[in-house]
Order: C-alpha cells, then structure tokens, then sequence
C-alpha cells in the first residue's frame, strides 16, 4: 500500500492541543506502518519550518522518532515542500532518512503514472500570492531570515501562518469552474498521460475524474477532516482517521 498525507499543520497556533495533534499523526503512521510501501507526504506537515543551520525548531520529537523508525524499516518517506514548511535545507534527509521534493514530481507508482504536488503556485492567478511565493523561495529572502536569532524568527513565522489561516478564503468546495486546481489539472492532462494527480493545498477532499480515464484527487487535511489518501495498485482512495 502507499499512502498520502498532506496539510497536517503541526504547530499551528489555532489549534487547542498542538500534543494532542501530533500523537493523533503518530498513531495514523503506526497504522500505515503494517503495509506501507512508501509514504508521501504532500507538504504543509508543519504550519511553519525554518532551518538554522545548527539549530533545529523545538518540538516534534514524537514526529521524527516515528518517521526515523520508518526509514530504519525500510519504508520509503517522501517530503514534497509546502507554502508553509519550503524553508528545508538538509535536515529531513541526513537526520531522517526523508526524499525531499522542492517541485512537483511525476513518479510510477504500481505500473501506474503520478503527478504530485503540494498544489501552491501551480494555477493561482492570484498575484499577490505569486509574488509572496517567488520571495519565499528566493535565496536572498532565506539567508536574511536566517540572520534573526530563532525565537524572534520563529514567533514570526507561526503568526504569519496564524493570520494567513484567519483570513484564507473558504475551504468550500467552490465548484469544478472555480477551483484553480482542477482546472490547472484539466489542462495537464491534455499535455501529458497520467492515471492519477494528487494534490493538498485546498484543505477540501476530493476525487474527480477527468478525461482520458485520469483521476484527480485533493486529500482534505489533517487538521479539520483527518483524511488521508491510499493506492493499493488499482484504486485511489480518500480515507478518515479516528471518526
């Protein structure tokens, strides 16, 4: 089996019991770990990462201990970044064993043809977000961030998050004409011939089938809907944690 996890959120600042949440990720791990091939997580794992070079964020020890025994196992984790956890630089692969993704990937999965993304930046128009993503990407924004000393950095980056979250638009479905992922994914798959497209980003769940037997699916989160994605060779599906 290989599973999809994507817009968990760890450390958010909306949520009542950051422990809690992370325990309730551990325990959706250790399910998968009894038939997992491979995992993919589909970014935004945590709702701010930003790497010092000799200093790790505080927190999810629980997180990395279960993904470290899963590399030690033999079970491939694949970390495709975020708009809300990009800032990585070498951690995730030499301390956890990870493959870490920076853009979007097609990979074989099974004999069949994947497309995955964390979905930010594929289809915005949006132009302000455009241009808060190219700084966020470009070096010279990393390396001025990284002069802050780690606590002003880091209480920085988990308001920015709070805020952004407080004033995103709904996480409604909007309809198949006004999701920009969809439509994005439509005309993708009139250039290139792919069986699945696998996205997070949109905090909405969703499978959808689209032309030339191609299917689509937005994974929900695991913050709100606790959904989760699961390929076992033939069918796609979007399952619910603890509900």
């Amino acid at each position: 089996m290989i599973y999809f996890l994507s817009d968990v959120h760890l450390g958010s600042l909306l949520v009542s019991d950051g422990r809690e949440h992370e325990k309730k990720v551990v325990r959706l791990l250790d399910q998968m770990k009894k038939d997992a091939t491979a995992i993919y997580l589909l970014g935004d794992i945590f709702d701010f990462w930003f790497e010092y070079s000799t200093v790790v964020p505080k927190g999810y020890s629980r997180l990395f201990g279960k993904i470290s025994e899963l590399t030690d196992a033999g079970i491939e984790v694949h970390f495709f970044i975020g708009n809300h956890d990009l800032w990585t630089f070498g951690y995730f692969e030499k301390e956890l064993g990870m493959k870490v993704h920076y853009q979007p990937e097609r990979v074989e999965l099974y004999g069949k043809q994947f497309y995955l993304a964390h979905g930010d930046g594929l289809s915005t128009g949006d132009t302000g977000f455009s241009i808060l993503r190219k700084i966020f990407h470009s070096k010279l924004a990393q390396n001025t961030f990284a002069l802050l000393p780690p606590y002003i950095g880091q209480n920085l980056g988990f308001a920015w998050s709070r805020h952004n979250r407080l004033h995103m638009k709904s996480e409604e479905f909007k309809g198949e004409e006004n999701e920009r992922l969809i439509v994005y994914a439509k005309e993708f798959v009139e250039k290139e011939k792919v069986d699945f497209l696998v996205f997070g980003h949109r905090h909405i769940d969703l499978k959808l089938r689209l032309k030339y037997n191609a299917e689509m699916i937005i994974l929900g989160d695991f913050i709100r809907l606790f959904s989760y994605g699961a390929f076992d060779g033939t069918e796609f599906h979007l399952n619910y944690f603890e509900q």
